[in-house]
């Protein structure tokens, strides 16, 4: 574990200074205006950062709208793997002192953080994504993340050849869990006869499965080598991995998370095997705060994103769902419905 004494006091003396570069967090960027009046936005990254191809970056696609948009002036710090809690609730005390106001924290691995700063600033908005806080100046944003997981569950058992599917979790925990859920109860529901095989790649307060590209490769190809064609990876950053290796068997599919995986340059000499990604829409969770604060009716409670309100979804990038779009929809339609219960725990 780091020290921190003197990384807090080193923040705070840099908060106080106009909160520049890397203050309290891996990286940051900032942009120079500095009107009177102008709103400031502050974003608390998870591990990965802008640039994950995933998780982090849908919650840039909202920043980035909302910047343009409300022409806002914007800061932004992301973690890094081992940091304490003490990191965590620094980097929103930076935020908070300097000005910004939302305050968005990217996780939730930033729960306890938000539940211990939030109440020393009552005049600043803050949002959690992923997590709820009682606080009450807290917007907590959630998904139901097991309703999309669902249907990548039905397109896996419709696609796999031999019904041996699998799934990748990024770390063993509760949100997790409701991706892990929701896609073995889709395949089991459309196949019953199928396998899925489940692994995470950390597990408790070790969030490195997060942010491995090089462990979602490993346990792909111990997937496919045990005869999985189709495999789901919701692990953030490690996800790439797992496209990766998914590329190099013939015939294989892998499922993209959070962002439409096909899509990104980091990623497109695998597009042509990336069947969909489970898109969790964490840009329109951010933007509907960044506009409640601005237009002076600030979000606060629970949000929840559903399947419903389009805040879950499968894309279509690549056309490779056409074949079974029509099974997909008639799952879609049980689930907003209320005939379909999709579990969150397997």
């Amino acid at each position: 574990m780091r020290r921190v004494s003197k990384i807090t006091a080193a923040c705070a003396i840099t908060a106080a200074l106009a909160l520049t570069a890397t203050a309290c967090g891996e990286s940051s960027e900032e942009s120079t205006s500095s009107d009177k009046g102008q709103l400031k936005i502050g974003m608390a990254y998870d591990v990965g950062g802008r640039g994950d191809n995933s998780f982090n970056d849908s919650a840039a696609r909202g920043l980035d709208k909302a910047k343009a948009e409300f022409k806002a002036q914007t800061k932004e710090l992301t973690a890094k793997n081992g940091e304490t809690p003490a990191d965590r609730e620094q980097r929103l005390q930076s935020l908070a002192e300097g000005g910004y106001n939302p305050v968005i924290a990217i996780g939730f691995a930033y729960k306890d953080a938000v539940d211990k700063i939030a109440p020393k600033y009552p005049k600043v908005n803050f949002g959690l994504v992923d997590s709820v806080s009682d606080v009450k100046n807290v917007a907590s944003i959630v998904f139901t993340e097991e309703q999309g997981s669902y249907l990548a569950g039905v397109a896996a058992a419709l696609k796999s050849k031999d019904g041996q599917v699998g799934f990748i979790g990024g770390v063993d925990l509760p949100l997790i869990k409701k991706f892990a859920a929701g896609f073995q109860q889709g395949v089991l529901d459309t196949n019953p006869k199928a396998k899925v095989q489940i692994q995470y790649l950390s597990t408790g307060s070790d969030l490195s499965g997060f942010g491995s590209p090089d462990k979602g490769k490993e346990a792909a190809k111990g997937m496919l080598d045990k005869g999985a064609d189709v495999i789901f990876a919701a692990a953030g950053g490690s996800g790439a991995g797992s496209i990766e290796a998914v590329a190099g068997k013939k015939g294989a599919w892998s499922i993209g998370v959070d962002s439409d995986q096909a899509l990104d340059p980091a990623l497109a000499k695998y597009k042509d095997t990336i069947l969909t990604s489970v898109v969790k829409n964490v840009d329109a969770g951010v933007y509907d705060l960044v506009k409640s604060v601005k237009d002076g009716k600030a979000l606060t409670g629970v949000q929840t994103y559903s399947l419903a309100k389009g805040g879950v979804s499968l894309t279509t990038t690549g056309d490779h769902l056409s074949d079974i779009q029509a099974k997909l929809d008639e799952a879609k339609k049980k689930i907003v419905d209320g005939t379909i219960t999709v579990k969150t725990t397997t």
